[in-house]
């Protein structure tokens, strides 16, 4: 009987190698604020008239999002449609011009992998090391390195998840309730699950995230072109017509190797020790490339220290490695950056033009209108006011459109609303015998600040007159 074959391959262990360069400072440097905005903000103190003192805070009891000096309230979340779409026309517009350079710099996965492989290298060593630890016994040695590897890994994990818990509360009395348990269901499991997600993302599976998990490394292709910038290596200078050499006697200086048809490539291996997903980019582009250079720095590395010149692995574009010119200035990269800057545009009229005041009106229909003792004919109808201004406010309602009406406002006459406060109110509104009754009409509730008559928001409803009085 044959063997089955195996539906998955198993996971082969990648132990990344250090390197330096431009872009590995680039990458930390990026990691470093990402990390600072993203531990730190719930922290930071924002002064507000109205609200908590917090710069960042996602209230989901009170239905509002607090982000610097903008109120995002529940009616407002077509903002957030705004946003996502400008999120997903920009990777689109990074993509086609410069690859993958989201995820080799600003995933969150990437990100965090990098803290992880920082802690594997402080507790177990450089590659070498690490290698040799994974394949040895378990032993003490083995046992108290993996043992404070994991450890370190799980504390960056609950802190991960804690501080995003964090956005959703205020985050010193939070911080005080989590720790002595009385914060609430949601907080526990929320930071359990991001703890266990972040751990397992970033120290288990890692470029099996990026290889099979994410749906961005398949549909890649579709948005690259020849123009597109990808991390790629130079054939032509590598290979030449030989092919790789080692820099033995007779083929150290780049003009030896030139004379003898051979390629600048010393085939070190460096390039791909240094790849968190363990590929050879030597191999021409393949999807599981997160475009992060640091094979780039790897091979920049070697070639300025044999004194050859740098660039035999660099960012590049496939016109470019056959000698013609990029094109940047592609119909689609303009219609993507046209795209961007249009939503930019209008959702930033939209947030800069909202009101501090919204009404709406619904007329009651159980029942529909009700006659009065005295024959006159009454309507019902419920509004909701939202005062969006971080003070207190006194409003007037008035009728406008609708002569002869008489109208009363339940539960006070007194409209007063705090700052960033809703709430509803029945108006009753009649009409008494002797007015035109001849059709339904239209009129409008008019509100207006306590003191002045200038309208503030208005809106249209309809007066329904039963057929029978018609």
């Amino acid at each position: 009987m044959a063997d089955e074959q195996a539906l998955y391959q198993k996971r082969i262990p990648i132990f990344p190698r250090s390197v330096k360069g431009r872009y590995r400072s680039l990458k930390y440097f990026i990691l470093f604020v990402a990390y600072a905005v993203y531990f730190l903000l719930p922290w930071v103190p924002w002064s507000r008239l109205d609200g908590p003192s917090q710069t960042v805070l996602f209230d989901i009891v009170e239905r509002r999002f607090y982000i610097f000096n903008l109120t995002v309230y529940a009616q407002d979340i077509f903002w957030l449609a705004g946003f996502l779409i400008v999120a997903a026309f920009l990777l689109f517009f990074v993509t086609g011009i410069a690859g993958r350079v989201f995820c080799g710099y600003f995933c969150f996965q990437t990100l965090w992998t990098d803290v992880y492989q920082l802690i594997e290298r402080l507790v177990q060593g450089e590659r070498n090391a690490r290698i040799k630890l994974a394949s040895s016994p378990w032993t003490a040695n083995k046992i108290t390195r993996m043992s404070l590897t994991w450890l370190l890994w799980l504390l960056v994990a609950f802190w991960t998840g804690f501080s995003f818990t964090l956005y959703w509360g205020r985050a010193p009395q939070l911080f005080i309730d989590f720790f002595t348990g009385h914060a609430p269901f949601p907080a526990y499991a929320t930071t359990l699950f991001l703890t266990a997600t972040t751990f397992v993302m970033a120290g288990l599976a890692r470029e099996q995230v990026c290889t099979y998990m994410c749906p961005y490394a398949r549909f890649q292709s579709a948005m690259f072109d020849q123009d597109t910038l990808i991390v790629a290596y130079d054939e032509k200078r590598g290979e030449r017509g030989c092919g790789r050499a080692k820099p033995e006697k007779g083929m150290l200086e780049q003009q030896q190797r030139i004379d003898k048809d051979v390629g600048d490539c010393i085939d070190c291996g460096y390039c791909v020790q240094v790849c968190p997903v363990g590929i050879d980019i030597r191999n021409g582009m393949q999807y599981q490339c997160i475009t992060c250079a640091l094979c780039v720095d790897a091979c920049n590395t070697i070639m300025s220290s044999i004194k050859y010149p740098t660039g035999l692995i660099r960012y590049t574009s496939e016109n470019e490695l056959q000698g013609k010119r990029t094109n940047w200035f592609k119909f689609k990269n303009i219609g993507y950056a046209v795209a961007i800057l249009v939503v930019i545009g209008l959702l930033s009229w939209s947030i800069s033009h909202r009101s501090l005041l919204e009404m709406s009106v619904h007329q009651v229909r159980q029942p529909l209108y009700v006659m009065l003792s005295d024959g006159s004919i009454q309507n019902r109808y419920t509004i909701k006011i939202n005062n969006k201004q971080p003070k207190a406010v006194t409003y007037r309602l008035t009728v406008k459109d609708l002569p002869d009406a008489h109208w009363e406002v339940r539960p006070t006459e007194n409209i007063s609303l705090g700052p960033s406060e809703s709430a509803s109110f029945e108006v009753r509104v009649w009409l008494k015998p002797g007015a035109d009754t001849e059709h339904d009409k239209d009129f409008e509730f008019v509100l207006e600040q306590e003191g002045t008559d200038k309208p503030l928001v208005s809106a249209e409803v309809d007066f329904y007159i039963p057929h029978s009085m018609r």
